[in-house]
């Protein structure tokens, strides 16, 4: 709160969080609690299908029709924007954020290095929040696919 009791203005406008959010977890709500919390208006970028099969190498298990209804639902955003693009760049000029949130998953990596170059040229800034490390859709989705392996038959009499 200022001196004036109204709130203080949060450091940046519009930011920025972009995901697959596939089988949504408190990862992801962490993520966006803390982004919403550093920004007056959160847009989420929820990234197609085919987005996420070229970075991650697999379709996501929720279709994103049913992802960017999970995403826009949730409180701390403000709006959620589909994201069919791999350069972030041509995301923010269609978008125009001031902040784009990440988790420190990517801080120090090559792609986080990138990331800061090219947005350093725009005046956005890259702001990191820590990973979730517990909880992660990929783990949900090997603990789904050990689910749904076929379970081995018992040898009966006639089969030994």
């Amino acid at each position: 709160m200022s001196e004036f009791g109204v709130p203080a203005r949060r450091p940046y406008r519009v930011g920025y969080a972009p995901g697959a959010y596939d089988l949504f977890h408190i990862g992801h709500l962490n993520i966006l609690r803390h982004a919403r919390s550093r920004c007056d208006y959160l847009v989420a970028g929820v990234v197609s299908d085919e987005m996420a099969e070229l970075a991650k190498g697999r379709r996501p298990m929720i279709p994103l029709v049913e992802r960017l209804e999970i995403v826009r639902s949730v409180k701390y955003v403000d709006a959620a924007f589909v994201e069919t693009v791999p350069d972030k760049v041509e995301t923010w000029r269609q978008v125009r954020f001031d902040v784009i949130f990440k988790g420190d998953d990517w801080r120090g990596t090559p792609k986080g290095d990138r990331l800061e170059k090219d947005f350093a040229a725009h005046g956005v800034d890259v702001v990191y929040f820590p990973y979730t490390v517990h909880t992660s859709s990929t783990q949900l989705r090997r603990a789904l696919d050990a689910l749904a392996a076929p379970v081995a038959e018992p040898l009966t009499a006639e089969r030994r």
